[in-house]
């Protein structure tokens, strides 16, 4: 699983790490291209409710695991882009700017009960003021694309380093070239 906040990165390094893994690797993402996506990605220019929205989350990936299991069995390696890290990360924010509280333990909880744990998680780092820059030629940006809201979703990722030590930090602050070669040299190390 490769995560972190927008501008990051890790949409390109998920690419080019299941490029470099080859025929073993299954590349997917989230949220998915299933109709349970298409409704998170319709809720995302709307204004529903932050609690339905990481919901709607929460329900692609519960389908989205059953797809990834099955892709396991068969011997696949999987690379995601986002998993749910993602809504732990970026929900706990959306919900505490509406002064609904710390919901971080409760996303986690729920999440990981719907999801498969996975070997190992790639959060990568970078300043938000850089991933904006990064992002900044996109048509139009996502209404988590705010830089102080992105420092928290940040943070939240930090936070889950502590809890869970399936969970790498990376500085991508650099070059993607750097940052695919250190993910495939833990992969290689954890013999995965």
């Amino acid at each position: 699983m490769i995560e972190g906040i927008d501008g990051c990165g890790k949409s390109s390094a998920a690419e080019a790490v299941a490029r470099s893994i080859g025929s073993r690797a299954f590349l997917t993402r989230e949220p998915t291209d299933s109709w349970i996506g298409d409704a998170v990605r319709k809720g995302d220019a709307s204004d529903m409710s932050p609690y339905a929205d990481a919901l709607l989350f929460m329900a692609d990936r519960a389908q989205h695991t059953l797809e990834i299991a099955e892709q396991v069995r068969s011997g696949k390696l999987v690379v995601c882009d986002r998993y749910y890290h993602s809504t732990v990360a970026y929900q706990s924010a959306s919900l505490r700017r509406k002064s609904l509280g710390d919901n971080f333990d409760w996303l986690l909880d729920a999440n990981t009960k719907i999801s498969i744990r996975p070997d190992v998680t790639f959060v990568l780092v970078v300043d938000p003021d850089t991933a904006l820059r990064r992002i900044s030629g996109r048509p139009e940006l996502s209404r988590f694309e705010e830089v102080d809201f992105l420092r928290e979703v940040q943070a939240n990722y930090h936070r889950l380093a502590e809890v869970d030590d399936t969970v790498v930090e990376m500085d991508a602050d650099r070059d993607q070239e750097s940052i695919v070669r250190d993910i495939l040299l833990i992969i290689h190390e954890r013999k995965l």
